[in-house]
């Protein structure tokens, strides 16, 4: 794989060729079920919240289950993680498609159901974008997610039309069989793929440490938090659009399913259209110009929707909303990925969807509220009005470039050699730097070592402090915990050459460009231990003895 050209097309790449073609078919699956759902909660009589939840109902599980999925992503074997959602999916839109049939729903059965799909679109999306990065080259990234943005709207274009279609001649139970149907293409592709998976040289962290580990990440990591809360924001406005379509298509055009899947049609041939120039746009534009743009083009596709009947122009409207949604989404997206190692990908694209997501199901309900009460073009109008404040939001949540970080492990430090045995899980564990600073320098170590905690307490340190020796004012210490022997390995291995300028600022700063002394001690309790007698009936103390210290 990685002997393709960086400079050619990721189709080029054969494994994310097929991948893509099988994601294309199960997304069209996915939009014809949608269709089937939204318009069945017509059907059934649901208000206009309850329409509206339908989206809201699916989103809603990403918001829940990302981070959970995300380090399972990191941890376990991707593609069997995949596998697992897909057969999910899969058994829960079959039950669907029979439910449909026998006429047992209930509009909140319906939602049910959804949500249960959603809940596998969560397990499944942060294992299959972070395999993405594991199919292309670095540098092919950003059109292999654009290109995945692409089929879904591709399948947006022509599958919400289809799925009127099949609606209208057969009922949603008929959508719904197709869609489950769908599922079986990407299965085969993904049962047929071998990864070649790296020799893991760590256990695999818990479940639970491992959630936490890629919230730290991400709360330390000053871009991919930008990123997040933009993404909120705007996932919040944009939400509207596709919630309130069906009553756009009921209420403002005057149409049935069909015209409801023409609408939808028009908001998928627009993202294809903005997924096909992005990577023209990326070339001319920065990455907070590009969004702005996307927001822009959205807010005013919205108002342009709530403001007219007529079909066509709704379609031209729509087709704004599509290519806005589909790059302000993919290049967050992209902006997440290249932010972020390896080791931790899955979890910070967990968080991101998170966001996005979690601010989708808000709006969806709080729009849905709104068309309520005062009307669908009242809450297209305000949809409008909030998204506007994604273009305001660059001046004080500005995203900044991340294309050129490299993120690759710096694979240089060893494992050391101590004289106290320790085990994988030995600990708490107390590591002691100690740096020789110039009176002159001071001002300037105090800035490179705000940094180094970042870093450190990203990485996995805890209780990071600075010390400064009283007696010798040259001497500075830096101190950090970790929980386990185990803890400080995986600290050290986490580090990638983007913290190189950091070290060499700090290296410059010491005096003589001297070594730092590093002493790694495990922290032991006083107090009522037991103690023991050695070979020679000498009482032996457990908190001194090194033969007992572990």
């Amino acid at each position: 794989m990685r002997a393709v050209s960086e400079h050619r097309s990721p189709f080029h790449v054969p494994l994310f060729r097929s991948v893509w073609i099988a994601s294309l078919a199960s997304n069209f699956g996915g939009l014809i079920q949608s269709v089937g759902a939204s318009w069945m909660m017509i059907n059934l009589g649901g208000t206009p919240q309850m329409i509206a939840l339908v989206q809201a109902s699916t989103s809603l599980p990403i918001m829940l289950l990302s981070l959970w999925s995300g380090a399972v992503a990191d941890n376990l074997d991707r593609r069997r993680v995949m596998l697992s959602a897909q057969f999910f999916m899969l058994i829960v839109s079959a039950l669907l498609a029979i439910g449909t049939w026998a006429g047992m729903l209930t509009p909140w059965l319906l939602l049910v159901f959804t949500f249960l799909i959603g809940c596998g679109t969560a397990i499944n999306g942060p294992a299959w974008q972070a395999s993405v990065g594991d199919m292309v080259p670095r540098t092919m990234l950003p059109d292999a997610v654009a290109f995945n943005s692409m089929g879904f709207n591709v399948a947006r274009s022509v599958g919400p039309a289809i799925g009127g279609a099949i609606v209208a001649v057969a009922g949603a139970a008929a959508a719904f069989l197709v869609n489950a149907v769908s599922y079986i293409g990407l299965i085969v592709v993904l049962a047929r793929w071998k990864p070649e998976l790296p020799a893991a040289r760590l256990p695999r962290e818990r479940i639970g440490v491992a959630m936490g580990a890629g919230i730290r990440y991400v709360a330390l990591s000053p871009p991919i938090r930008t990123v997040l809360a933009r993404a909120a924001l705007f996932g919040f406005a944009a939400s509207a659009v596709p919630a309130m379509m069906p009553l756009v298509a009921r209420d403002i055009v005057g149409g049935g399913p069909l015209t409801f899947g023409l609408l939808l049609g028009g908001f998928g041939l627009g993202a294809v259209g903005g997924a096909l120039g992005s990577r023209w746009m990326r070339s001319r534009l920065s990455t907070e110009a590009l969004v702005r743009l996307a927001s822009l083009g959205l807010a005013i596709g919205a108002a342009a929707t709530a403001a007219t009947g007529w079909l066509a122009l709704s379609l031209v409207a729509l087709a704004f909303c599509g290519a806005g949604w589909v790059l302000a989404l993919s290049t967050f997206n992209v902006s997440v990925q290249m932010a972020s190692p390896r080791w931790v990908v899955a979890r910070a694209l967990a968080l991101y969807q998170m966001s996005a997501f979690g601010g989708m199901a808000g709006g969806s309900w709080i729009f849905g509220i709104v068309a309520s009460g005062h009307g669908v073009e009242a809450a297209l109008i305000a949809a409008a009005c909030v998204q506007l404040l994604s273009v305001v939001a660059g001046l004080i949540w500005y995203l900044p470039p991340v294309s050129q970080l490299n993120l690759d492990p710096r694979d240089s430090w060893e494992e050391p050699q101590t004289a106290v045995p320790v085990e994988a899980r030995s600990g708490p564990i107390v590591i002691t730097i100690e740096h020789r600073i110039a009176e002159k320098d001071v001002a300037a170590f105090l800035g490179v070592m705000s940094e180094r905690r970042r870093i450190r307490m990203r990485d996995g340190a805890r209780h990071w402090a600075l010390l400064r020796d009283l007696g010798d004012p040259r001497l500075w210490i830096e101190r950090y915990h970790v929980a386990t022997w185990l803890d400080y390995v995986r600290h050290n291995h986490r580090r990638t050459h983007a913290d190189d300028a950091n070290s060499e600022a700090l290296r410059r700063l010491r005096i003589d460009g001297s070594e730092p002394v590093v002493h790694r001690r495990i922290e032991r309790q006083t107090g009522s231990l037991p103690r023991f007698r050695g070979p020679d009936a000498r009482e032996l103390d457990p908190i001194t003895d090194p033969a007992r210290s572990n």
